[in-house]
């Protein structure tokens, strides 16, 4: 049996990539000193995948900030107001990736959109009627070439031109078919390029076959494909989805001339029943994804070797596979030097799978694995009892009733009762929680964790941030505050550090977004609140002003979501543990004064099946209710906002309202306020902030700019509905950059407030 991956992280061990590309923006090193980075990178992965004998180890996975973005950048998808800026072929990229603002002229970045259901997100191509799509670059090539010259011979990795395609927005009257010509033509030459150089295998991702597709949507796919196949010269092609099934076209792809199909056998619940019912064809290599490129667990050889036997009555010849590309896993668990070997033995992450994946391929190959030493000592891991386990937990869990998801009064009645008490203007300005995490914060923050200072010392610290903030964001004139959030280093693994059932990590970085990288949190038990975890800095926070201070907490969806979650027991009773807790967090800020309480679920459309027909049925069923469960005991005058970024959220919207907040806030400067006609038309009952900019962008909105958003939103939104905010959190943002924006902010909300006082 031989072995794939679908793709390696990128960003290195000790996330390399992140700080070389932070100095380059920063002008601290130049393109060389980048690349010589990047090349040092490639090769430690190779060697890697080498090194555990992967037979197809894929090339052009690789990206300075995300693949989507560079195959844009290949195909010449470059709209004029990026090469307009006269800027070198790289800091073009990165203008599309981070906006850009500067004397050469002042640009947003591209939308920027989760992919699929992970929490990656990839940046948004845009393609105009005059754009002309064609193979202008040169990458694929030189990271083959790269590999090729340490001895290697790679399949190169390229999105395929119908999730291209799919993906992109389109800013003119043309759709995707107009432009199928173009890029049957532009991977025409890819292919050709890719012969010259004797490439044996070339890898297309089309993982939006995993969606739900149409009639067209299919026929636009064949059309492409069966052109493209007939130039496709010595190469052979591997068509690779996903992160579900393809219920949908099964019959249409395995007729088309593909080499090999790579299908995910674990998040793609129907695809072993597609194979079993229809059959796989003799001449092409079945690709199987049974080896978890999601999740941190060790891989089950057992589970993993029956279903591949299973395979083997249909399919001739098969490749052991990743299920999704590796770059949503963190690196190596040898960075990990302070996890119990009891707790640790139960973790493989993108090097160790690469360990597993041959030893998966040494048992298929044994007459009799379940006697090999290997085998055993994996299922003995596997079978083994967790640490962690509480029965109170469970007990509460199960004992759950209706009425601890439902808050009353009426949310109509208490939004009027609230008006009352907060006495608050038209378009109230406000944020949505972080403020700058700045080299003073990091380095409180740091020396508390290293042992140089203690609890009382950190916690003096924090509290001379939280003054300074409130009284800046008093100068400024927004109307209600936050803290800033300097105690927490994330608003998911602060949170785990105060539940019991979590485990936490030294180096395990998971790439997010560009430079953006996260550290996900393990649910390794049952999960219930320690202590207070918000309660002491937000109460100082109040104490300091007469405004209103938002206690800020993170919701259970997103914390399960944003965590690597257990495969023991169900999502669903994960959520309601992590809703318990917050729940009671929740009533000890109201206590405590705090009137004004955000739960945040940033992630709440991440989880969700990919298909419409499953949304229904083993998610929103209960993700909404576990929203529910954190507020439904507050008083009726206690305000309860949340805020949600970088999704679709169009069409659950009802959904959104029915997690019964009386405000949310949520992305949309970069989606181009695409919901704004979602909420018009459902009728929207909560108040609603939409991010007027986009603080993943370093550049400064101006007051202009800023009130003439708010005129579009009001064009959707009640008057009396309308909150004015950034589209997240501000931690990644530097003080000046920040202070700025937000003066603009404030400004502009009281020109039109103005404005509408006098109709």
């Amino acid at each position: 049996m031989v072995s794939a991956v679908i793709g390696f992280p990128r960003v290195g061990k000790q996330r390399e990539l992140k700080f070389a590309s932070e100095k380059y923006f920063r002008g601290e090193i130049n393109k060389q000193e980048l690349e010589k980075i990047a090349i040092e990178l490639r090769k430690e992965h190779f060697i890697y995948q080498k090194e555990q004998g992967i037979t197809y180890i894929s090339s052009n996975d690789f990206s300075y900030y995300d693949g989507i973005l560079d195959t844009a950048v290949l195909l010449n998808v470059v709209p004029e107001c990026y090469r307009a800026l006269k800027l070198n072929e790289l800091d073009t990229y990165f203008a599309m990736a981070r906006g850009y603002q500067g004397a050469e002229g002042d640009v947003k970045a591209l939308a920027m959109k989760k992919w699929f259901n992970t929490n990656y997100h990839y940046m948004v191509p845009e393609i105009s009627d005059d754009m002309k799509i064609e193979l202008v670059g040169d990458k694929p090539f030189v990271l083959y070439q790269e590999a090729k010259e340490l001895g290697l011979e790679t399949k190169p990795v390229i999105i395929g031109p119908f999730t291209f395609l799919k993906l992109a927005k389109y800013q003119g009257t043309k759709k995707a078919k107009d432009f199928a010509e173009d890029m049957i033509n532009a991977y025409s030459q890819l292919l050709e390029g890719f012969h010259k150089l004797g490439v044996k295998w070339v890898q297309f991702d089309e993982p939006i076959l995993v969606t739900d597709l149409t009639g067209e949507d299919i026929e636009l796919f064949e059309q492409i494909y069966q052109r493209l196949l007939k130039r496709k010269g010595n190469c052979k092609i591997l068509l690779q989805t996903y992160f579900g099934d393809v219920r949908d076209c099964y019959s249409n792809i395995i007729g088309i001339a593909f080499d090999g199909i790579g299908l995910d056998f674990l998040e793609g619940k129907k695809n072993l029943e597609l194979v079993k019912q229809n059959g796989f064809p003799k001449d092409k290599i079945l690709f199987a994804g049974l080896l978890n490129g999601k999740n941190i667990w060790k891989c089950n050889y057992k589970n993993v070797l029956e279903i591949k036997k299973e395979l083997q009555e249909y399919a001739e010849q098969i490749v052991l596979s990743t299920s999704c590309s590796l770059l949503h896993v963190p690196y190596t668990l040898d960075s990990e030097t302070k996890l119990e070997q009891e707790v640790k033995q139960h973790f493989a992450f993108a090097v160790e799978k690469l360990a597993e994946m041959k030893e998966l391929c040494y048992l298929a190959e044994s007459s009799d694995y379940t006697k090999e030493q290997v085998y055993l000592d994996n299922q003995q891991i596997c079978e083994s009892e967790r640490k962690y386990q509480d029965k109170e937990v469970q007990k509460k869990t199960a004992l759950l009733e209706e009425k601890d998801f439902t808050r009353l009064p009426k949310r109509a009645e208490r939004q009027e009762l609230q008006k009352k008490v907060y006495h608050l203007p038209l378009f109230p300005t406000t944020t949505i929680g972080s403020f700058p995490q700045t080299q003073e914060v990091k380095k409180n923050r740091s020396s508390y964790r290293k042992g140089e200072i203690d609890k009382v010392a950190y916690d003096k610290k924090v509290f001379e941030l939280i003054h300074d903030c409130i009284r800046k964001q008093e100068e400024l004139g927004i109307d209600v505050l936050v803290h800033g959030e300097y105690e927490r280093n994330d608003m998911v693994e602060f949170f785990g550090e105060n539940l019991a059932g979590y485990i936490f990590t030294e180096k395990a970085w998971v790439q997010s977004y560009g430079t953006r990288c996260v550290k996900p949190p393990i649910i390794f038990g049952d999960v219930k609140r320690i202590r207070p975890i918000t309660v002491e800095y937000s109460s100082y926070a109040q104490s300091l002003t007469d405004k209103p201070v938002k206690g800020m907490l993170t919701g259970p969806v997103t914390i399960l979501n944003w965590s690597f979650p257990r495969e023991d027991i169900s999502l669903k009773e994960m959520a309601y543990q992590i809703g318990i807790a917050i729940r009671e967090e929740v009533l000890d800020l109201e206590e405590a004064g705090i009137n004004i309480i955000q739960i945040d679920e940033a992630a709440l459309k991440e989880k969700m099946p990919i298909r419409k027909s499953d949304w229904y049925s083993g998610y929103l069923d209960w993700a909404i209710p576990a929203f529910r469960l954190c507020h439904s005991g507050v008083r009726p005058e206690t305000q309860i906002h949340t805020h949600m970024c970088y999704s679709e959220f169009e069409e659950i919207i009802r959904d959104i309202d029915n997690m019964d907040a009386d405000v949310i806030s949520f992305e949309a400067s970069r989606s181009k306020l695409t919901i704004l006609d979602a909420i018009k038309d459902s009728e929207f009952e909560t108040e609603v902030g939409p991010g007027i900019y986009d603080i993943h962008s370093p550049r400064v909105p101006s007051v202009e700019e800023l009130e003439e958003v708010l005129k579009k939103l009001l064009t959707k939104i009640d008057k009396d509905k309308l909150w004015v905010n950034p589209d997240c959190g501000l931690k990644t943002r530097g003080i000046e950059e920040t202070e700025a924006s937000l003066k603009n902010l404030v400004e502009a909300a009281k020109i039109v407030r103005e404005k509408a006082e006098k109709c």
